[in-house]
């Protein structure tokens, strides 16, 4: 019983959520079946732990027979199930008025239909969002009325109304599928169907001119599939930056994630200038929320707006991130986040005892952020001209990577991080074809984060 669906669902469930669905199989309109409610209350009761939740304590507190409960489970997990369906009902109200429209055509209420045809129509008006949930309610709305103009057939305007909604629905959709699959094959060697792609995107064209909603997702998709055409990442950005409240929350945080990505790609291509670009963008974010989820922040994404603030030379906002979106970071890794963020800042502004003192306080279980804090480690003792404490640091840190088995192409690029920082210390700076030859071979290594460094250090 403890490891059964019912009690996992009833589990899911938030403690105001439970209270609210005991008055939801309370109320007679919904259950008429007291013995529901007995079960409901035994399992919440009992805090649903394994020892209290077992099939015979459940039979004897109850007085039911196997064959009895398992019934009776079975009944109360479609009642729940009911429960959560009108909860996500109550949520959309957009949806629950066009349902009651509905219920008016079919009773004939003609007046009370022309008044709720009004009151959506003005709700429709005032709408923000132009996402396909919107355009989804316009066509239900006109297809509504012609329902209920059904008796005058040449009237075909709310007929021509729905079929460009439900066009507009219908491409809004199918460009994020196809956006989605793009950004997914980014990631994961995946194949696909180009042509089919291009011949969407080709038909798609036509509306993007008098719907922003549709130009987006073309502009996203031509700017991952043609990554070094940059006029698509910047019409893409535009429209992302200016259409804010087009679409809701999850939709504006995909087009984020896809815009950072794109960015993120280009500044690994060696071009730099895209660290202000994302830096827009992470701005954008941050002001809509869409980094946040229950008004806590990844202590990646945290990590990421900064370094980009960084790189971008706006170090006064990235200080202003450090110190406004600390408290939003999940409590474990708090002070060890903000702590190595605050020693990258202090790198940043050539505070380099600060950067040594910031960083004995980091104590992250996450391996890529020890790797980020020995790497600025490596960068500062050679500012501060320490090279035998640099040596010494250089040894330990290969020593630590050779003991870590799971950390694939990172682990390459870690130990050319040292290997070249070895040899930059060795190296006879006299020797013009010793610092030539070691130039050409930072210059063409494949994993190597650190190489703008480098190249300023043999400089």
């Amino acid at each position: 019983m403890y490891n059964s669906q019912l009690t996992r669902l009833i589990r899911a469930l938030s403690t105001s959520e439970q209270r609210e669905l005991r008055k939801f199989i309370t109320s007679p309109y919904f259950n008429q079946r007291t013995d529901l409610v007995a079960l409901y209350d035994w399992m919440t009761s009992h805090q649903l732990s394994e020892a209290a939740s077992s099939k015979v304590q459940a039979m004897a507190d109850l007085e039911w027979p196997d064959d009895m409960l398992r019934l009776r489970m079975t009944y109360l997990m479609r009642l729940i199930e009911q429960y959560l369906i009108q909860k996500e009902s109550e949520m959309d109200d957009l949806s629950r008025q066009l349902l009651l429209i509905t219920g008016l055509r079919k009773r004939r209420m003609d007046a009370a239909f022309v008044r709720q045809q009004k009151y959506i129509e003005q709700h429709l008006a005032q709408h923000n969002t132009k996402d396909h949930h919107f355009y989804e309610a316009q066509y239900r709305l006109q297809w509504e009325c012609h329902e209920q103009m059904i008796a005058q057939p040449a009237h075909v305007d709310h007929l021509l109304a729905a079929s460009e909604a439900l066009d507009t629905t219908y491409w809004i959709q199918k460009l994020k599928l196809i956006c989605l699959v793009v950004a997914q094959q980014s990631v994961y060697t995946t194949a696909g169907n180009v042509q089919y792609e291009q011949e969407t995107i080709a038909f798609a064209t036509q509306y993007a001119p008098k719907e922003h909603s549709i130009a987006i997702y073309i502009h996203c998709y031509l700017m991952m599939r043609h990554p070094e055409e940059g006029a698509h990442f910047a019409a893409f950005k535009q429209l992302l930056l200016e259409t804010a409240t087009h679409f809701s929350k999850e939709d504006n945080r995909s087009l984020l994630t896809w815009a950072v990505n794109y960015c993120v790609r280009r500044i690994n291509f060696g071009q730099k200038h895209f660290y202000k670009e994302a830096t827009d963008l992470y701005k954008y974010g941050l002001e809509h929320g869409l980094l946040l989820e229950n008004n806590e922040i990844s202590g990646y994404a945290y990590s990421n707006i900064i370094a980009a603030g960084l790189q971008a030379d706006d170090t006064a906002w990235a200080y202003h991130v450090i110190q406004t979106y600390k408290n939003n970071l999940p409590r474990p890794l708090r002070e060890s986040m903000y702590s190595f963020n605050m020693a990258r800042y202090a790198y940043a502004n050539k505070d380099y005892n600060g950067v040594l003192e910031l960083l004995q306080q980091v104590r992250h279980r996450d391996i890529l952020v020890d790797l980020a804090a020995k790497t600025m480690l490596i960068k500062t003792w050679f500012a501060l001209d320490e090279y035998d404490t640099l040596q010494s640091h250089l040894d330990a840190m290969r020593n630590f990577i050779h003991r870590k088995k799971i950390l694939g192409y990172h682990r390459t690029n870690y130990l050319n991080i040292i290997k070249y920082t070895d040899r930059l210390l060795n190296l006879n700076r006299t020797d013009k074809k010793a610092v030539e030859q070691l130039r050409s071979m930072i210059v063409q290594e494949e994993h190597l984060t650190e190489r703008e460094w480098l190249m300023e250090m043999i400089r």
